[in-house]
C-alpha cells in the first residue's frame, strides 16, 4: 500500500483596486498582497483603475471589467480579491460576470482572523464579526456562500452558518454577544483585582509584523508565536516583566494594526485593544527598516486617539535597527528608542525608558542600617534592588532602590537620597 500526501494547492488570486485619490492605492494593494499570502493565496496579478468613484454595479468600469475577465480566463484565476469593501450587489455582479469567486478586503482579513484565533474570546469575536458582515449579503446569494467548497474567505464559524436564514443568524449573533459580555465582565474583574493589587501594565501595540511578539519573547521568554506574516498574533498575551529598579509590571502583546482596518473590525476587537487604553505605558513598536514606517506610527497613533489614550505615556520603539543602523531620522511621537528585538540590542535603554515613564513609586537611597536591625536589611534585599552593600564600623551600608512607603518607614537611617 502506498501513502500519498494530500496537498492543497494555493488559490490563484487576482487583486483589484480603484484609485479614487483618497489613499495611496499602490501601497494599499501591496499590503493586500501580503494579506493574501498570509491567507495562503498565490497572487498572479494586480489591477488598479483610476476613477473618481467606484461603479455602483460592478465596482470597476466596463472596460476594466473586460480586462479582468480576460486575465482570469488566461491565468485560471480561482479568486478575485478587491481592495475595498464591496456592496452585496457589487460582489454578486462581479462573480456573475467573471465566473470567479469574489471577496473583499474585509472578508480576507476576517478569514485570516478566523484561521489564527486561539482563545475562546478571539473565536467569538471573529465569528461575531463574520456573521454581522454576512447578514446583509445573504439575499440573492443562493448557494454561493456555501462553506463546503473551502478556500480563502470561507473559514470561520462552520459549514452551514451562512447558509442559515437571517433569523437563525440574528439568534446566533445575540448568543455570541451575550457570551462576549460575560467574558468582558470576567476581564473587568481581573482588571479591578490587578488595580487593587497595584499591578501596572505596559502594552505593546503597533503595526502588524513590526516585531511585537519577537520583543515580547525576548523580554519575557513568553513563547508567543512570532512569524514573518501579518496578524501572526491575534489574541493578547500577558507576562510578568521585572524592570531594572526591581518593579514588576505586566507586559501585554496585542493584535497588530494595518492601514484602512475596517471600522467593524476595530469595533469587534475593541475589547482586545482596550488593554492598551488601560495600560500605564504604551510601547508603539514600529519596523524602522520599512519605508512606510512613519505612516505605520501614524496609523497606531490614530487608533490610540480613538481609544482615548492621549494622556498615556507612549514610547516609540523603532525595531530592526540592525537593518538600518542606530539613527532614525523620520518623525516619531513620544520618547524614541532604537532596538533590535531579534538580536536583543537596545533593551537596557528601553527598560530604563519604561522605568522613567512609570509613576515614581520607588527611589534610590543610601542607608546605614544598625547591626541589630538585620531583619530590615533582609527585607531590603527581598523587596528592593540592592546596588551596593558594605559592612562598616557603625552598621551595614546599603545603596538600594525601594518603594517610597518603605523608605518613609526607615527614613531615620537614610544618609543620602
Amino acid at each position: 500500500m502506498q501513502l500519498y500526501e494530500n496537498k492543497q494547492e494555493a488559490e490563484r488570486a487576482l487583486l483589484v483596486s480603484v484609485d479614487t485619490g483618497d489613499f495611496d492605492a499602490e501601497v494599499s494593494i501591496d499590503e493586500l498582497e501580503e494579506l493574501a499570502h498570509t491567507a495562503g493565496a498565490e497572487v498572479l496579478g494586480k489591477i488598479i483603475q483610476k476613477k473618481e468613484r467606484p461603479e455602483n454595479a460592478t465596482f470597476v468600469g466596463l472596460g476594466k471589467l473586460a480586462e479582468i475577465v480576460v486575465f482570469c480566463d488566461s491565468n485560471e484565476i480561482d479568486l478575485i480579491i478587491v481592495d475595498s469593501e464591496l456592496t452585496p450587489s457589487q460582489q454578486r455582479n462581479l462573480e456573475r460576470l467573471t465566473k470567479v469567486r469574489v471577496i473583499d478586503r474585509t472578508m480576507l482579513i476576517l478569514d485570516i482572523f478566523a484561521a489564527r484565533a486561539r482563545t475562546s474570546e478571539g473565536k467569538i469575536q471573529v465569528e461575531l464579526a463574520q456573521l454581522k458582515y454576512s447578514l446583509p449579503r445573504l439575499a440573492g446569494q443562493g448557494t454561493s456562500l456555501s462553506r463546503l467548497g473551502g478556500g480563502i474567505g470561507t473559514r470561520g464559524p462552520g459549514e452551514t452558518k451562512l447558509e442559515s436564514d437571517k433569523r437563525h443568524i440574528r439568534r446566533r449573533i445575540q448568543k455570541l454577544e451575550e457570551e462576549l459580555k460575560e467574558l468582558e465582565k470576567r476581564r473587568e474583574m481581573q482588571r479591578k483585582r490587578r488595580k487593587k493589587d497595584g499591578v501596572q501594565s505596559v502594552a505593546i501595540v503597533g503595526y502588524t509584523n513590526a516585531g511585537k511578539s519577537t520583543l515580547m519573547n525576548a523580554l519575557t521568554k513568553a513563547g508567543v508565536l512570532a512569524e514573518n506574516k501579518l496578524f501572526a498574533t491575534l489574541d493578547p498575551t500577558s507576562r510578568a516583566l521585572t524592570l531594572p529598579d526591581g518593579r514588576e509590571v505586566m507586559l501585554i502583546d496585542t493584535v497588530g494594526l494595518i492601514r484602512r482596518l475596517p471600522h467593524k473590525l476595530v469595533e469587534a476587537f475593541k475589547s482586545t485593544l482596550e488593554v492598551a487604553a488601560e495600560a500605564t505605558v504604551i510601547l508603539n513598536v514600529c519596523d524602522a527598516s520599512d519605508e512606510h514606517a512613519s505612516e505605520h506610527l501614524e496609523v497606531t497613533k490614530k487608533l490610540l486617539d480613538e481609544l482615548n489614550c492621549a494622556a498615556t505615556p507612549v514610547i516609540s520603539v523603532m525595531n530592526k535597527c540592525d537593518l538600518v543602523g542606530n539613527i532614525y531620522s523620520m518623525p516619531t511621537f513620544g520618547k524614541t528608542v532604537m532596538i533590535s528585538a531579534l538580536e536583543e540590542k537596545g533593551f537596557d535603554e528601553l527598560l530604563n525608558a519604561i522605568v522613567k515613564e512609570l509613576p515614581q513609586s520607588r527611589r534610590r537611597a543610601k542607608l546605614l542600617i544598625p547591626f541589630k536591625y538585620g531583619s530590615v536589611a533582609a527585607r531590603i534585599r527581598n523587596e528592593g534592588v540592592v546596588h551596593e552593600e558594605e559592612y562598616q564600623e557603625n552598621g551595614l551600608y546599603m545603596e538600594a532602590t525601594l518603594e517610597l512607603y518603605f523608605l518613609d518607614e526607615i527614613k531615620d537611617w537614610i544618609i543620602e537620597e
